[in-house]
C-alpha cells in the first residue's frame, strides 16, 4: 500500500526473506518432529515453496501491478482469528454470553 507523506509517496518494499526463513526452518528437524508429534507425518515443506515462488514471481511485477495485487489479496484475505476489542465492546460482549451467571436464584 503506498502512503503519502509529505507529499511524497512512499511504496511498500516486498522482502522474501521472511518466505526464505519459513521454508530453511520447516527443513529444520525441530519442526519436522513437531509436524510428526502433532500429524503423525513430515512436512513436505510445498506451502512454504510456494509462497517463496510467488513473493519472488511478484518481485518481476512492476511497482504499480504490485500494488495492485497486493491491495487485492489484503481485500480477499478473511479477517484474523482473534478480533480485538475496546473494553466496553468486550464488557458487553462478557454480559451477553455469560451475565446469566451473576443472577442469584
Amino acid at each position: 500500500m503506498s502512503r503519502e507523506e509529505g507529499g511524497v509517496v512512499l511504496r511498500r518494499r516486498l522482502s522474501c526473506t521472511t518466505c526464505f526463513d519459513a521454508l530453511w526452518f520447516c527443513y529444520s528437524p525441530v519442526h519436522q518432529m513437531q509436524q510428526y508429534y502433532r500429524i503423525g507425518t513430515l512436512d513436505n515443506c510445498s506451502e512454504k515453496w510456494n509462497a517463496l515462488v510467488d513473493c519472488l514471481n511478484l518481485k518481476t511485477k512492476s511497482a504499480v501491478e504490485l500494488e495492485e495485487i497486493l491491495e487485492t489479496r489484503e481485500k480477499v484475505t478473511p479477517p484474523h482469528i482473534w478480533s480485538l476489542r475496546t473494553p466496553e465492546e468486550a464488557r458487553s460482549h462478557w454480559e451477553e454470553l455469560f451475565g446469566r451467571l451473576d443472577e442469584r436464584e
